[in-house]
């Protein structure tokens, strides 16, 4: 079993930055894929960024500029930067993994999931 804890959400004007941050612990596995997800008021849930084992990353087009996603493996954590946050960016936001390492954002191939941390945007 996986364990994924999030941290680092909070309410930001527009134009700020946060840095979400998600500890693993448990099981480990030597290949992966590791995403961030969001999930706004009366939206469906959507992959933001993802990272796999062989630090190959992707990008929802809606972060792409202003996002980056990286992992410090040596602390079992995941990380993602949001600079220039807009509204539209509000969200509760969950970091997923999969034994999988070639999963982007199909989410039913995400086994663990975190329970999520909050990012507010007010303009």
């Amino acid at each position: 079993q996986v364990q994924l804890v999030e941290s680092g959400g909070g309410s930001v004007q527009a134009g700020g930055s946060l840095r979400l941050s998600c500890a693993a612990s448990g099981k480990s596995y030597s290949s992966y894929s590791m995403a961030w997800f969001r999930q706004a008021p009366g939206k469906e849930r959507e992959g933001v960024a993802r990272i796999n084992s062989a630090g190959r990353t992707t990008y929802a087009d809606s972060v792409k500029g202003r996002c980056t996603i990286s992992q410090d493996n040596a602390k079992n954590t995941l990380y993602l930067q949001m600079n220039s946050l807009k509204p539209e960016d509000t969200a509760m936001y969950y970091c997923a993994l999969s034994r999988w390492w070639w999963i982007i954002f199909s989410e039913n191939d995400y086994q663990y999931w975190g329970q999520g941390t909050q990012v507010t945007v007010s303009s």
